[in-house]
């Protein structure tokens, strides 16, 4: 791959630290590195590959610089702001935040899923949400070989999902404080709502899953439906998902075909995948598959560390098809 030249905003962030992590453990081929922050990180001193450097302050001038691709976490309006200005100076976004999920002109990429949607961006690619992404690098090649007709997802999120302010309301409740970012206590208690309340009674959260899954999938008219609840985990998120299919199926064939499935590591019997072992990892675990003797479907439990693979590891990796001839 031919070295570029590379942004991070939000570079202090719990995601940027980990876009940091991961470019170096993969090795990404880096020209020139800039990272930016708000004004009140701005000279923070990172080292990237032997080297440190000092976090400037995120302004419009800052792509005046040659950016090829920039990484961004920092906040769907920091994104929609900043974003547009990169993309017409020629340069490619990639954002974590919601801001262009569902925007029409902007693909949402999954590498394992749909690479092939990365090459009809127009200088944004976006993120999917971290829960969403677990979930259909698992489901894909289910759906390819049975058609997926129906998805109940319920999902148990760790506080590293909420950002900072999430661990702190964790390790604050441990010591006996309020909470201070969640509604209720996260300490000894699971909170069944993770995002705002919508108009028709689902969370932010649980629409994002229901339609960023219609968006990769290409299948508008999908029936899903999630529940999502915040657990007192520091990293990693888990789900149990049903799953509904068209054709006839097999368990055994369920497990080859996860067996095989790329970023997919199948787990079988009590070797059942956990938030314990999915942490620091890319991975996407599965386990506990087994037949839905009320209809033609499975459960599933989906295990991945959401501040990596959910977050900052795909990012990169859409990073790697852009560069990929």
């Amino acid at each position: 791959m031919k070295k570029v030249n590379l942004a991070i905003v939000g570079a202090t962030g719990m995601v940027g630290t980990k876009f940091v992590e991961i470019l170096q453990q993969r090795n990404f081929p880096v020209e020139n590195i800039y990272f930016f922050s708000s004004g009140r990180s701005a000279g923070t001193e990172i080292e990237f590959c032997g080297k440190k450097y000092l976090t400037e302050e995120l302004t419009e001038k800052s792509f005046d610089k040659p950016i090829d691709i920039a990484l961004f976490s920092a906040g769907g309006a920091i994104s929609g702001h900043y974003a547009p200005i990169l993309a017409a100076r020629g340069g490619i976004a990639i954002d974590n935040s919601s801001r262009f999920r569902m925007d029409p002109n902007v693909p949402l990429v999954v590498p394992e899923v749909n690479p092939e949607a990365a090459a009809a961006h127009k200088g944004i690619i976006a993120n999917p949400n971290c829960s969403t992404i677990q979930a259909v690098v698992a489901l894909a090649p289910l759906h390819k070989a049975f058609g997926i007709t129906r998805i109940i997802y319920n999902t148990y999120q760790a506080v590293s999902g909420a950002g900072m302010a999430g661990v702190t309301d964790l390790q604050g409740g441990l010591a006996g404080e309020a909470p201070k970012k969640f509604p209720h206590p996260i300490t000894d208690n699971v909170i069944p709502q993770v995002d705002v309340f919508t108009e028709n009674g689902y969370t932010g959260e649980e629409m994002k899953m229901i339609n960023e899954t219609r968006k990769i999938f290409e299948a508008p008219q999908l029936k899903i439906t999630a529940t999502c609840v915040r657990v007192p985990v520091f990293n990693g998120h888990s789900e149990s998902i049903n799953v509904e299919f068209e054709n006839i199926f097999e368990i055994g064939e369920i497990e080859k075909i996860l067996e095989k499935a790329p970023g997919v590591v199948l787990q079988k019997n009590e070797s059942y995948p956990m938030a314990i072992t999915a942490n620091d990892t890319d991975d996407v675990y599965v386990g506990r598959i087994r037949r839905d003797e009320g209809a033609n479907a499975i459960n599933m439990w989906v295990v991945a560390d959401n501040l990596r693979k959910g977050a900052a590891t795909n990012a990169v990796q859409i990073a790697e098809l852009l560069l990929t001839p």
